[in-house]
């Protein structure tokens, strides 16, 4: 009886085309072998026609969308059983729990950062920084009041501007001595202060627009300091009159700061049970599923509420909230109590985090922008 394999005959996997030596990485190969067990490429020394590259582009389409929908599946519907099936060596059904939650990261923040004018704040930004004190500014200042209210707010508005200007020209009065009576202070005052001193330049003075032209004019050193404070001048400066454009590229950041959050997240997860048998790894590749769902009920809110012009956040927030702790449980196989009392304590953990994260993000944001 014949026992070899059955193979298939058609397209570039036909046996017509089945090599002995693998094309890639120069395996040998038998006649049985459809793809080379060294580096998987497929044995066909068949040239690539049109035909040939469009049915293997939709069958690995059709594939990975095999995977998506089994992945969404299960983290919609089964809580706790993505990850550990994942853990257990499951892997080939489902998407990669890292490249899955970037995808996701990256289409919201988009559907937020497409969604919102944020140029809008732009014009705000360059109203703060105008001269309000020039006759012409005056006259257009005084025609936008409509009310006693609006002329209140003018009216202080100027005088905080003109405080402004009054401390500007105390600095810059003698800017040289002003600014070596830094050195005097501790570095986060001195640096505040050079931030501050070199502000006021870049606001008073045309000729400086950059770090090389202060030396000669204010005789100034050119320490990495020095230069690390104008840089965080120049950034801020361009935050006030930009604040806008400076919130669309922070929302922009928002997809990769996720990823330096989850992995402080997920060593206080392996602390809270630290007594299981699981890894750092597979905590973390935990935290990344219930991420990953946390981003699809935002997104299925986000179209909700562009649909039907309602509020649905709060409702995806309590599903998410309900589901958190299913899956812990059933992840983790702890009972009530003590599931209730790691779920109270990690939500408090993430909004720390998360808040701290932002905090790092948006300051680090502001001084390299």
């Amino acid at each position: 009886m014949d026992n070899k394999p059955v193979l298939q005959q058609k397209g570039r996997y036909g046996l017509q085309y089945r090599g002995t030596q693998c094309t890639n990485c120069d395996h040998p190969l038998d006649m049985s072998d459809r793809y080379c067990p060294n580096c998987s490429q497929a044995n066909s020394t068949k040239k690539l026609t049109l035909k040939d590259f469009f049915d293997e582009f939709f069958s690995s389409l059709i594939s990975y969308d095999s995977r998506l929908l089994k992945t969404l599946s299960a983290l919609l519907t089964k809580p706790g059983k993505i990850t550990h099936d994942y853990i257990s060596g499951k892997r080939v059904s489902y998407t990669n729990p890292f490249r899955f939650l970037l995808s996701l990261a990256i289409v919201y923040f988009l559907m937020i950062n497409f969604s919102e004018d944020f140029t809008s704040l732009d014009q705000t930004g360059t109203v703060q920084q105008g001269n309000f004190l020039g006759k012409e500014g005056l006259i257009s200042i005084s025609t936008k009041a409509q009310n006693d209210e609006s002329l209140s707010t003018i009216i202080d508005s100027l005088q905080i501007q003109k405080s402004i200007q009054e401390q500007d020209s105390i600095l810059l009065s003698n800017p040289s001595e002003n600014f070596k009576a830094l050195d005097n202070e501790s570095f986060f005052i001195r640096f505040m202060g050079k931030i501050e001193f070199f502000g006021s330049t870049l606001k008073n003075d045309e000729n400086i627009y950059s770090f090389d032209k202060l030396p000669s004019a204010y005789n100034i050193t050119a320490t990495r300091e020095n230069r690390a404070a104008f840089n965080a001048s120049k950034s801020f400066s361009k935050f006030l009159k930009q604040p806008g454009s400076f919130f669309s590229s922070l929302i922009s950041k928002l997809p990769f700061a996720v990823f330096f959050f989850l992995p402080m997240f997920a060593f206080f997860i392996w602390m809270a049970y630290i007594r299981k048998k699981y890894t750092y790894t597979e905590h973390l590749v935990f935290g990344f599923h219930i991420q990953s769902l946390l981003f699809i009920l935002l997104i299925i809110s986000f179209l909700v509420d562009a649909i039907f012009s309602v509020s649905s956040n709060w409702i995806f927030i309590l599903i998410f909230s309900i589901y958190l702790f299913l899956a812990m449980r059933k992840f983790y196989q702890q009972g009530f109590f003590k599931t209730i009392v790691k779920y109270a304590f990690l939500n408090v953990i993430f909004f720390i985090l998360a808040t701290f994260t932002l905090a790092i993000l948006f300051t680090g944001s502001i001084f390299t922008y």
